[in-house]
């Protein structure tokens, strides 16, 4: 078996950004992961992305398993990402969050 960094083919995975970068509105991504993704893959993706999220508000484990059907083994893996890794959930949700605070002002 390949180890990850073997698997990825550098060139699809930047195409893949240069398209989701291409997208003009929410719409266009919408209909984008769509096709892209199955729903269930949707699903796992938009509960991974809401873990992140509780996360970053400072909820446990237990109540993010109270609140999203999740695996504790999940949920170390975003806790992980949020902590180790290269800041992609961080920068969404902070970026969100100021762009929030900045609608209101």
């Amino acid at each position: 078996m390949m180890s990850y960094p073997e698997q990825v083919n550098q060139k699809h995975l930047q195409e893949l950004v240069e398209a989701v970068v291409s997208l003009n509105n929410a719409e266009e991504c919408y209909a984008f992961l769509r096709d892209l993704c199955t729903m269930q893959e949707l699903i796992h993706l938009s509960q991974r992305f809401q873990v992140a999220k509780l996360l970053l508000a400072g909820e446990s484990y237990d109540a993010i398993r109270g609140k999203l059907p999740v695996s504790s083994t999940t949920i170390t893996r975003i806790s992980t990402a949020l902590h180790y890794g290269s800041g992609g959930y961080r920068s969404v949700l902070t970026g969100k969050e100021q762009k929030q605070k900045g609608e209101q002002d």
